[in-house]
């Protein structure tokens, strides 16, 4: 037999000081009286500003690249992706503001691609690069730094043969953007 409404309520509030008396009883009295802290995040200077793009336009990376026109073009507040097919041959410009470049550059060596320093502009990065079974480098990724900030560009020839080293095709369109940026 259903509860009336008025038991149906004493029993849902009997219910919730049950569990609040269970979760005070789990409790440590060496937690009395502690606040907890959250991490402080490190205050960094703002980098300089990027045009859309890393100011570079779909044909300047169309040629860089070697394959043709891009039938995707993918723009946002924080990069574009220029893209052959879907899930296919691709070159991408990402700008992250506020965010360690050693967080990327440690995801590079995470999954196989040894991250190594490189300079660009006068500016501190890395790159990181997949070769094939045939030694051809088919996939490359470089990180500029910018004080709290950096810019990453990624280049992917996925299962085709490479028309270029895709670490020249990078490097070139990372120091063309680094020229470019607006201090």
């Amino acid at each position: 037999m259903p509860l009336p409404r008025i038991g149906r309520t004493a029993a849902a509030v009997a219910t919730v000081g049950l569990m609040g008396l269970g979760a005070a009883a789990c409790g440590n009295s060496d937690d009395a009286g502690q606040v907890e802290t959250s991490p402080t995040a490190s205050v960094t200077d703002p980098g300089p500003l990027f045009d859309e793009c890393g100011a570079m336009s779909d044909d300047e990376v169309a040629a860089a690249f070697g394959l043709g026109s891009f039938t995707t073009v993918t723009r946002n507040s924080v990069g574009c992706e220029w893209e052959i097919y879907v899930g296919g041959p691709s070159v991408s410009f990402s700008w992250y503001r506020g965010s360690p470049i050693g967080r990327e550059r440690a995801g590079s060596d995470l999954i196989g691609r040894p991250a190594a320093d490189v300079e660009i502009g006068g500016r501190s990065g890395f790159m990181g690069s997949y070769q094939n079974e045939l030694g051809q480098t088919t996939l490359c990724e470089i990180g500029v730094e910018f004080g709290g900030d950096f810019v990453h560009w990624s280049v992917s020839y996925s299962n085709l043969t490479p028309v270029a080293d895709a670490c020249v095709v990078a490097r070139g369109l990372a120091t063309t953007s680094v020229e470019r940026v607006q201090e």
